[in-house]
């Protein structure tokens, strides 16, 4: 399939058009007027969970509104109803920060037989790049994370046996777009916790109500997703409030989970305005933690932010140490993004990775009740720290693989056994999937043979196609476990059509992410057939997550397909 080229905004589907009315018309209740402090001197009244307001539009803010559509540059431009929400003028440029990461290179099985990363159970990406197919165009290629897509979703994997804190399994088929190759799925799962089994949970709200989050999707969707996570506490939960804008301050002070209207209350006071000084929040959300830490229980900062810090130290590496070296104190950092334009995701993913927690968009209400309500047991709760996996692959059965995603969690060969070397947790009921693309020897693989390379040997049991290696710590523990598990040859591999649901799906999902970055490996395997494959492997589909998966891949064929970007908008406010 040819490259998906990035397109200007375009006009929704017919489909969606309905719901982005109605979105629209909820947002045009006024809201008082934001102060340029971060705390009102009243709270505001406490609304509806699932709804939340923008500021209605004055003469003046619709001046400033269409000033800053004629400023855009032409890429920017809209034609879509959408782009009816812009940012207030201070903010017009488009500046959302991404890593830029390479695709992980093809290996000769000869040449490089181990592979060795850490696992990944953030889910951002996925609703990230939903974000960007709703609002009519085609996310940009550094905002798709493989594995952060893959695992966004539910799978029915074996649960944990014996003393082990999840469990394992393997399976193969035939890859859909490349008969020459296999897909082998490693698939983990930690056994879930309800909320009532959770240990005791001291938890810090750190919300940025600085200028930039004086919007809808910004501020008063924290607050309604702070407000949802209120709910689920319980009476020996506590949460304090600490917000930051130019300055840091505490709101709320260590609070039982049982007063919830004191909770709500405190939510309700923000207001955003002014610059941000994010460090200095984080440090003050460290020490307020530290304050209420509950020895074995939870202990953890939740920060919603748009990651667009401007005061103080905001380095990205030193940001990046300043987690790393609080998380030692038995203190994680879960960040939870918001906000469009001037989105920083790569700090936001990086800060949950070297604080030891997790890393998840909320573009809607119903993402914030996917995080804080169906999942919060593996939001808040770790079964196993510091997760590797390491793969050698058996020569005698495999010439080449290629390991579909983690290129940011990259790790080498001997970072296996250091237990010094951080790596990824899983919380309880996560699922994490890891897929490689192999070529079994004898078929034609991505590598012109080398003319000098002497034959290879069958090594070890010639009926293993490669040894998982997978080596992780206990939560309160700092030396690791070691599990090794053969994976077995198959004479014959079955089909995609014949595999697992779970496998035919999460090879959809894999197949949309490459397309969407370019579609480098998967041939003429195109978007009509990674819809078609994900319709296969939607099984019951409990949360209508696999379906709304169908619509976003079928979203983006309807853009590929476009054929010209909208008009630049030249119309004058007089």
């Amino acid at each position: 399939m040819s490259r998906i080229r990035a397109l200007h905004p375009q006009p929704l589907l017919q489909g969606f058009a309905g719901s982005l009315l109605l979105t629209l018309a909820a947002c045009n209740a006024p809201q008082p007027e934001s102060a340029q402090g971060h705390v009102a001197d009243a709270p505001v009244p406490a609304a509806a969970v699932e709804h939340y307001q923008e500021p209605a539009r004055t003469k003046k803010t619709e001046l400033q509104r269409h000033a800053a559509i004629a400023s855009r540059p032409a890429a920017l431009q809209p034609g879509v109803p959408m782009a009816d929400h812009l940012p207030p003028a201070y903010r017009e440029q488009y500046r959302e920060q991404y890593q830029t990461l390479a695709d992980n290179p093809v290996q000769a099985v000869a040449e490089a037989p181990v592979s060795t990363f850490s696992i990944d159970v953030d889910s951002g990406s996925y609703a990230n790049v939903r974000r960007f197919l709703n609002q009519g165009q085609l996310p940009p290629a550094e905002a798709v994370r493989l594995e952060e897509l893959v695992n966004y979703f539910p799978y029915a994997y074996p649960l944990p046996s014996g003393d082990t804190p999840f469990g394992v399994a393997t399976e193969l088929a035939v890859t859909p777009w490349n008969p020459q190759s296999r897909l082998l799925r490693i698939a983990i799962k930690a056994a879930d916790l309800s909320v009532g089994a959770l240990p005791p949970a001291n938890l810090v709200f750190l919300v940025d109500v600085s200028g930039s989050m004086d919007r809808r999707e910004g501020l008063p969707l924290v607050q309604s997703t702070l407000k949802l996570l209120a709910e689920q506490l319980r009476a020996e939960d506590k949460v304090s409030l600490v917000v930051y804008a130019g300055s840091s301050s505490v709101v709320l002070e260590p609070t039982a989970g049982s007063e919830k209207a004191k909770i709500r209350a405190a939510i309700d006071r923000l207001r955003a305005g002014g610059s941000t000084a994010g460090e200095s929040g984080i440090q003050l959300a460290y020490r307020q933690a530290q304050q209420g830490f509950i020895k074995h229980g939870i202990n953890r900062i939740l920060l919603a932010t748009d990651g667009d810090f401007n005061v103080g130290i905001s380095d990205f590496d030193t940001l990046k140490q300043l987690a790393a070296d609080k998380r030692k104190s038995g203190i994680s950092l879960t960040t939870l993004g918001f906000g469009t334009d001037n989105y920083n995701e790569q700090l936001l993913e990086q800060l949950a990775d070297a604080g030891d927690g997790n890393y998840a968009y909320i573009d809607n209400l119903r993402e914030a009740r996917k995080v804080l309500v169906d999942q919060l047991g593996s939001t808040l709760a770790t079964v196993a720290k510091d997760v590797k996996i390491q793969v050698e692959f058996n020569p005698a059965q495999v010439s080449e693989y290629r390991l579909l995603g983690y290129e940011n969690r990259a790790l080498k060969r001997e970072d296996f056994s250091n237990d010094k070397v951080d790596a990824g947790e899983i919380g309880a009921g996560h699922s994490v999937t890891a897929l490689y693309e192999i070529v079994p020897v004898g078929n034609q693989g991505w590598l012109q043979p080398l003319r000098y390379r002497q034959a290879e040997k069958a090594i070890g049991n010639q009926g293993e196609l490669a040894l998982l290696r997978i080596r992780y710590k206990a939560p309160q523990q700092s030396s690791s476990r070691l599990l090794e598990i053969p994976i077995e040859a198959q004479r014959n591999v079955p089909a995609i059509a014949q595999a697992s649901e779970d496998l035919r799906f999460a090879t959809a999902v894999a197949a949309f992410a490459q397309q969407l970055k370019g579609a480098r490996y998967t041939g003429d395997f195109d978007l009509p057939a990674t819809a078609e494959l994900a319709r296969s492997g939607k099984g019951e589909d409990r949360y209508g997550l696999r379906g709304e998966f169908v619509q976003l891949v079928e979203l983006a064929q309807s853009l590929q397909t476009s054929s010209s970007p909208p008009a630049p908008n030249t119309a004058k406010v007089d």
